[in-house]
């Protein structure tokens, strides 16, 4: 019988990769995001433009937060640092 994976198993799971997989993956929601909207201007059918569209979306949207879960709390602190240093060196 397969066990059930709780909230607390999945984020203990989740945190066992590495700052580096978790950029990776939430740089993965980017070509999602891009096909999710750029289908619209396919020559199909609206059923399937619509289908489309939610599972691209809905991909995006899995890559995005389970990044976000793999960096963790300290991981977007990191990135908000390394954003604000550029920031600061160009002005």
């Amino acid at each position: 019988m397969a066990a059930i994976m709780t909230k607390s198993d999945l984020k203990q799971f989740l945190s066992q990769f590495s700052f580096r997989t978790g950029i990776i993956i939430m740089i993965c929601c980017i070509p999602c995001y891009i096909f999710s909207f750029a289908q619209i201007m396919l020559p199909i059918s609206a059923t399937t433009k619509w289908i489309l569209w939610v599972v691209f979306f809905g991909l995006a949207k899995t890559f995005q937060y389970t990044g976000i879960t793999i960096i963790g709390v300290e991981g977007v602190k990191r990135i908000k640092r390394f954003w604000n240093k550029k920031k600061n060196e160009s002005a």
